[in-house]
């Protein structure tokens, strides 16, 4: 029985020694460099002592930072991607959450780390340097440890500002993977483009598809997912057969209309996830590449990446939704109304998760834990948590699960409930924009979008194009026309700022 992720990569390493297993802009490393590392590094960690504990990996995404990774689980600790563009507050505020008593980072940041914390510090250009242990076997490192330890944290946004660190196990990841693995077929031969930053969990699946399959994971340049014709390039010249992106990289280029001169003989899955991806512009994808195989997939970071999927299996119209699908195998799914019993057919209701896919909890924080992970209410035998995600859903007629939004993106205005995600869908479908963003002015009672065009749209061209899609009522009031719709960290459009740009 597997019991962690290092047994992935000591797999492949003695599969593939000599193949490439990460790249990036200043080189690569093969297997046999990425194992090799991990020892090197966990030797440097154990002798800090250290167990089980959170250790900061603050580095550029990269292969440094990956073999970070490798090392730290290697010692029987876990690690906690920092993002190196935040604001050194964000960062320290994260390192009081986890008192952790380490923090790897390269020679550029150096400096910037010693003096954002008093901790141990390791510098990963100096670690590298040493040699393993000469008798070196990932049996004696993984002795001690058990599949439900941790592997990894990722901090995320807190309602009170302070950023919580969701702790994911080991058990969860090797659940994942190899559902991933069996489920569509991944081999060796794979080529896998990384859009997702590593402080984003879409990256687990890059990550460990690579160290469980001997497959070459390929981190794209950050820039070229700005200029879309030299992405399809970029990933023309490096043979990227597989990607899992954020909607917002998948609609820019089909925004561009890049793929109607440029073909892509190399690509065959294009998987996404982290919020809804229109029709509008996933039709396009179809239309331009449809040897390729497309699933979306979904599931909050509190679930391992996640608990959902769907692969695409028919035609749909601009203005339909993409269902979420069914539950990832090992993944319970329940659809729990505000009476805490199951939905009907096509009766909306909160989904929540059951499963080994769940976090761990909130690092150091065990009130919102409580709070978040709570007891089946449909369970009253003996304890079994689960997580709600705040996610409405309902299933069709096909047994299909279908988004219909956040619970704190639904409004209420002149008396209707409300989603938000709706009018964007409907918006979108009118093929009147590129992108949008529907918020809400609390202070004047109104909807408010804003959105990203060429030109301006007039109000009447916005109400013609949606009259027939959304109620009256639901149309916006107020419109905002933006070159781009500003992003956050993980590529998602930034809603927190639209808000704050509307309600202060």
């Amino acid at each position: 029985m597997q019991k962690s992720v290092i047994e992935y990569l000591v797999n492949s390493a003695a599969k593939h020694p000599q193949k490439i297993a990460v790249q990036d802009s200043m080189g690569s490393i093969t297997f046999t460099e990425l194992l090799r590392s991990a020892f090197v590094i966990a030797d440097v960690v154990k002798a800090q002592g250290l167990w089980k504990s959170p250790i900061g990996v603050y580095i550029p995404k990269g292969c440094h930072m990956v073999q970070a990774f490798a090392g730290i689980n290697m010692s029987g600790n876990f690690y906690v991607p920092l993002d190196t563009k935040s604001p050194d507050t964000r960062i320290q505020s994260i390192l009081k959450v986890l008192e952790s008593e380490a923090i790897i980072t390269d020679k550029a940041h150096e400096q910037q780390v010693r003096q954002m914390c008093d901790k141990a510090v390791f510098v990963i250009e100096d670690v590298l340097e040493n040699e393993p242990m000469a008798d070196a076997d990932a049996s004696q490192y993984l002795a001690d440890q058990i599949d439900t330890d941790p592997v990894y944290a990722i901090f995320t946004s807190g309602s009170t500002g302070t950023p919580k660190g969701v702790v994911i196990s080991h058990r969860g990841v090797i659940d994942y993977i190899d559902w991933a693995v069996g489920r569509f077929g991944f081999t060796s031969d794979a080529v896998i483009g990384n859009q997702a930053p590593f402080y984003f969990d879409n990256s687990t699946l890059d990550i460990y598809l690579m160290y469980a399959t001997g497959a070459t994971l390929d981190i794209i340049p950050e820039v070229h997912f700005t200029f879309p014709a030299q992405l399809v390039d970029y990933m023309n010249e490096h043979k990227i057969s597989f990607v899992f992106w954020v909607p917002y990289a998948l609609i820019n280029v089909a925004n561009y209309d890049v793929l109607k001169d440029q073909e892509m003989p190399y690509l065959k899955d294009i998987f996404f996830a982290g919020e809804v991806m229109p029709n509008k512009h996933l039709n396009y994808w179809r239309r331009y590449l449809p040897h390729c195989r497309y699933a979306n997939l979904y599931g909050p970071t509190e679930i391992t990446v996640d608990c959902t999927y769907y692969e695409v299996d028919r035609e749909f119209a601009d203005d339909e939704p993409l269902p979420i699908g069914k539950a990832c195998r090992n993944s319970g799914v329940l659809i729990l109304t505000d009476q805490k019993r199951e939905a009907g057919v096509n009766e909306e209701g909160e989904l929540c998760v059951r499963g080994s896919s769940l976090a761990l909890g909130y690092y150091n924080d065990w009130e919102k834990t409580q709070q978040a992970f709570i007891q089946n209410p449909l369970n009253k035998h003996y304890p079994e948590t689960i997580y709600c995600t705040g996610d409405i859903v309902y299933r069709n007629e096909r047994g299909e699960i279908m988004y219909v939004g956040r619970k704190d993106s639904q409004i209420k205005h002149n008396g209707y409930r409300i989603e938000l995600g709706e009018i964007e869908n409907a918006i979108l479908a009118s093929k009147l924009v590129d992108n949008c963003c529907a918020t809400y002015d609390f202070n004047n009672k109104k909807i408010v979008l804003f959105y990203q065009a060429e030109k301006e749209v007039s109000k009447g061209e916005f109400r013609k194009g949606v009259a027939n899609r959304i109620p009256r009522y639901m149309i916006p009031t107020d419109y905002y026309r933006e070159d781009a719709l500003k992003q956050n960290g993980s590529g998602k459009i930034d809603r927190s700022y639209y808000k704050k740009q509307i309600n202060g």
